[in-house]
């Protein structure tokens, strides 16, 4: 299964925007934060990998 790398762009309450570090120019992606590390901050990478995020 393959993993993404994501950037943790914004934090608004119970979600988080994500884009992907491989495709600046995309979409964010809006994804809630009980999916997320507890630790996660504006600025983070998180990988995505077997449907679960993890920091990098």
């Amino acid at each position: 299964m393959e993993s993404y790398e994501y950037v943790v762009v914004t934090i608004d309450g119970d979600y988080a925007n994500l884009r992907r570090v491989d495709k600046p120019d995309s979409e964010l992606k809006l994804v809630a934060r009980a999916l997320l590390p507890e630790e996660i901050v504006e600025g983070c990478v998180v990988v995505y990998e077997c449907l679960e995020y993890r920091m990098k």
